[in-house]
């Protein structure tokens, strides 16, 4: 009985070495080495408070039903005006080969500074949306996420048909727009988008990394959306944000490619009127 004890107590000792060794090389939502590296790049030594429940929300799913296609959602807590208003929106994966996912611009004329889009995610991580205001002010949302082989998986459609409508976009408002409020507007773009961590099936070789790398978009000529991204944005890249237009106008996306191909695409936009008439978009 007594060895039988030293065994069931050696046998502990050994669970909690074993825990312990796993809860250090557990990546946590506060703290990361890719998340320390990363912060000392973007802010240096800035302040960033990490209760932004009243700025910014970052929703994803717990667990990934499809690795490379998970979608996320930031939203803001706050309206968008000249006074104060979210600049920049840092979108950062720690477990990713690129940790530094898209910094997303926005102005007053964004309305809100929403963002929804879907992301390829490696392996289990935390995903952070870090706020930076027009006055510096930094804020970070963030959550832990299991999803496994997202940016090595193979593209979901054949390459060659996806190089042949790449470029290809639309804008999309799914309701009439009203003045002076934020509008929801959808920015569709046909891209394979490919990681270049993604072994081909058949050749057994690497396909080379290829995908959007900026998003510009502006209403009657005033920026109101801009994205630097890179190949964690899933394939055929799918941006929803706002605007906000003050009267009639046009809605321009541009975009531009790491091979610097640029594409773009144009809706004109007419406010409901006070008679009643619709939108009309082309």
């Amino acid at each position: 009985m007594k060895s039988l004890s030293r065994i069931i107590l050696g046998c502990v000792l050994l669970a909690g070495v074993l825990a312990a060794g796993a809860a250090e090389t557990q990546p946590t939502v506060e703290s990361s080495v890719v998340w320390d590296k990363v912060r000392a790049s973007l802010f240096a030594a800035r302040p960033i408070n990490t209760n932004a429940d009243s700025v910014i929300k970052l929703e994803t799913p717990n667990r990934a039903e499809d690795a490379a296609i998970v979608p996320i959602s930031v939203k803001t807590l706050g309206p968008q005006t000249a006074q104060r208003f979210i600049q920049k929106i840092y979108l950062v994966i720690d477990g990713n080969p690129s940790p530094i996912a898209a910094v997303f611009t926005f102005t007053p004329d964004s309305g809100r500074a929403d963002i929804e889009t879907r992301v390829r995610v490696e392996q289990y991580t935390p995903i952070r949306a870090i706020a930076e205001m027009n006055d510096g002010e930094l804020f970070m949302a963030a959550r832990f996420m299991k999803a496994s082989g997202g940016c090595s998986a193979p593209a979901g459609k054949d390459l060659a048909a996806a190089l042949a409508t790449v470029g290809k976009m639309r804008l999309r408002l799914d309701q009439d727009v009203k003045l002076g409020e934020p509008n929801l507007v959808q920015l569709m773009i046909s891209h394979p988008n490919t990681s270049g961590l993604a072994m081909d099936q058949v050749s057994r070789l690497y396909t080379p990394a290829y995908f959007v790398r900026r998003v510009d978009v502006s209403y009657s000529g005033n920026p109101v959306f801009s994205a630097d991204v890179d190949f964690s944005i899933s394939e055929n890249p799918n941006f929803r944000f706002y605007f906000a237009p003050h009267g009639e106008g046009e809605l321009l996306a541009q975009v531009v490619d790491t091979k610097d191909l640029s594409f773009s695409t144009r809706l004109a936009i007419k406010p409901r009127t006070a008679q009643g008439s619709p939108t009309e978009a082309r």
